[in-house]
């Protein structure tokens, strides 16, 4: 049996630039975009002036399957990524390709994904015995090429906050689900119905299989906002900005009078953006939560 093999695509950049970058590489990768922040010289107590905003300090990655028509890909992120270097948007740096394959992926994931406790969660990989402390609600997937495990600050903006919303009984929405593991963590606390789009099949595949090792009715399908019928009480969108702008209306589409919408994904710099976007769609914030860079937004619509 031939194991998958995978393109790694790689390109540092700075925080003004990862958004602009994280839309390049996601037109192309499958399973939507990863990105890496540098870690604090104090996590390891040790004191550092503040970051400079003009390092490209970043890593952002995404994933193509090595196949025909993957060289293609690859081209037009080069050729995408070259005219952000040219049009001088902070200092982004160049395209990096590696092969690798599903299982090393998984061993390289082993090494450094260990239980981590969110808020109300504890997510944990299938290979950690490590039980749910002080009540915690066990989340347990592994990593793979649907991004979502709990380790990147948006998807840790977006789960601490739903172990603070009221979601029992509950209508959920989660729109670009990656591994599913927000639509899990609102399903564990009740919500119900729970449904998961993407628009990639392998993160449909991979919140169907996570749902089911958790134990959680979630119906997953392909697609985007556009592409589901009916209104929930809350929808989830843990997407870069400039997308959550595109589909904002088919988003606002989705809430129910009174619903709440819960936008992660979104750099300081395009908060105001992303505000004013919605705003003019009738919604008010009702929460703020950051993270380094990183933001997320509690929104609510008007019941009339």
């Amino acid at each position: 049996m031939n194991r998958a093999r995978w393109l790694e695509v790689s390109v540092a950049a700075n925080v003004e630039a990862v958004e602009a970058v994280s839309e390049i590489l996601g037109r192309e990768a499958i399973g939507g975009v990863a990105v890496e922040e540098p870690v604090p010289p104090e996590a390891f107590g040790v004191e550092s002036a503040p970051r400079a905003r003009d390092e490209a300090d970043h890593l952002v990655k995404g994933y193509l399957q090595d196949e025909p028509g993957s060289r293609e890909r690859l081209v037009r992120v080069r050729d995408a990524i070259g005219h952000l270097q040219a049009f001088g948007l902070g200092p982004i740096g160049d395209v990096r390709v590696r092969e690798i394959d599903d299982a090393d992926w998984l061993e390289a994931w082993k090494e450094t994904f260990r239980p981590i406790r969110i808020g109300a969660f504890l997510v944990r990989p299938t290979w950690s015995a490590a039980d749910a402390d002080a009540g915690a609600i066990p989340l347990v997937l592994d990593p793979g090429m649907a991004f979502g495990t709990g380790l990147h600050p948006t998807t840790q903006l977006c789960l601490r906050r739903i172990g603070e919303l009221e979601l029992a009984g509950r209508s959920l929405l989660d729109v670009g689900c990656g591994s599913g593991i927000l639509a899990i963590g609102a399903a564990k606390r009740g919500a119900a119905p729970v449904r998961a789009v993407d628009t990639d099949p392998l993160a449909v595949d991979a919140t169907a299989e996570n749902a089911a090792g958790n134990a959680v009715a979630i119906e997953t399908a392909g697609g985007s906002a556009a592409d589901v019928a009916g209104r929930f009480d809350v929808v989830v969108a843990n997407i870069v900005a400039p997308v959550l702008r595109a589909i904002a209306g088919d988003l606002a589409a989705r809430v129910a009078p009174g619903g709440t919408l819960l936008l992660s994904g979104v750099i300081v710099d395009a908060e105001a953006g992303v505000r004013e976007t919605f705003a003019g769609l009738g919604f008010h914030p009702t929460a703020r939560a950051q993270e380094g860079d990183w933001v997320a937004l509690t929104l609510t619509r008007s019941a009339a």
